[in-house]
């Protein structure tokens, strides 16, 4: 009977990383403040650790030292011999990976929520690494559904060439909690409060799970990543044209053939040239101007969870 639920252990042990790159102060701030004071996010039957991820970047108030943390969860990093050259972050993926790892195996954290900031006009997105994880997905269903009327999008990173090695990946189910727009090295109440919403619906989430709760399956929209766009640009590299004012905080709308996405310091538009309907994301991102990305297409796709029911209930 394809009806009937998964059942799946209960979940133990929780982790929400801060400063996973240290310009991004929300997740800082809240975590910061856990640490002294974790009331807020306790759950019975749960140990929920607010953790520091990269606390170098955070006491310089900029994105890294080395490198973006984020993108070194890979075998071959997390393997590589400690050096005296090696980079900060590398050593600091190893030493995450040793406390709520070991990335792929049973002693991994269960959840790990990594909270970021963006310059883009996404609002509070979930980033969601797997598209076959039933929990996560009834996860992100259910505080969807209690954010609801506001948005929520869902944002799928898998994909068969873009490989992100992200640090919550060390998780059995990583969630990314990415909240805008905000500038770098700067707090907004509203976008604060978005972000702990998330964390406090997710928590909760967890907590109606490990009761013996059963979520029937549930379908959710979600985003999928396409392919990242970069800026237009000379044969020096420079870029040579800006996003257009008509994509500028267009985050997650529709963008067809033939829309303006870049303007040219002469006033010339660029047009969008694809066959389908996508939907632009991290549209003009501070942080992904060194990594020569303007926006990110994706496309609508619905998911599919099955029902899931803790074990031990």
């Amino acid at each position: 009977n394809c009806s009937l639920p998964v059942f799946k252990a209960p979940v133990r042990r929780v982790a929400i990383f801060g400063g996973t790159h240290g310009n991004e102060l929300s997740g800082v701030f809240l975590v910061k403040h856990w640490q002294e004071n974790g009331d807020e996010i306790q759950r019975t039957g749960l140990e929920v650790r607010p953790f520091i991820t990269n606390p170098r970047a955070v006491k310089k108030c900029t994105r890294y030292i080395d490198c973006d943390l984020n993108r070194v969860f890979d075998p071959d990093n997390l393997g590589r011999q400690i050096t005296e050259d090696i980079p900060y972050e590398v050593r600091r993926a190893q030493e995450i990976n040793h406390v709520f790892g070991p990335k792929n195996s049973n002693d991994a954290y269960d959840i790990i929520f990594d909270l970021h900031n963006t310059t883009s006009n996404m609002g509070g997105t979930l980033i969601l690494e797997n598209s076959r994880n039933n929990f996560t997905i009834q996860m992100f269903h259910y505080i969807k559904n209690a954010l609801a009327p506001e948005c929520c999008p869902v944002f799928l990173i898998e994909h068969p060439n873009l490989k992100y090695a992200t640090t919550r990946s060390i998780a059995k189910h990583p969630v990314g909690v990415e909240v805008g727009p905000q500038p770098q090295g700067v707090l907004r109440a509203d976008i604060l409060d978005k972000m702990r919403k998330i964390i406090k619906h997710g928590l909760d989430f967890v907590h109606i799970f490990n009761k013996g709760t059963e979520f029937p399956p549930c379908t959710i929209e979600i985003y999928k990543i396409m392919e990242k766009v970069d800026y237009p640009r000379n044969k020096n590299g420079e870029i040579t044209a800006v996003i257009h004012p008509s994509l500028q905080d267009q985050d997650w709308q529709p963008l067809n053939n033939g829309e303006p996405i870049f303007l040219t310091i002469d006033g010339e538009t660029i047009n969008y040239e694809g066959d389908c309907t996508v939907y632009p994301t991290f549209v003009n991102e501070a942080a992904y101007y060194e990594k020569k990305q303007a926006f990110v297409k994706t496309v609508k796709v619905k998911l599919t969870a099955k029902g899931i029911r803790s074990s031990l209930s």
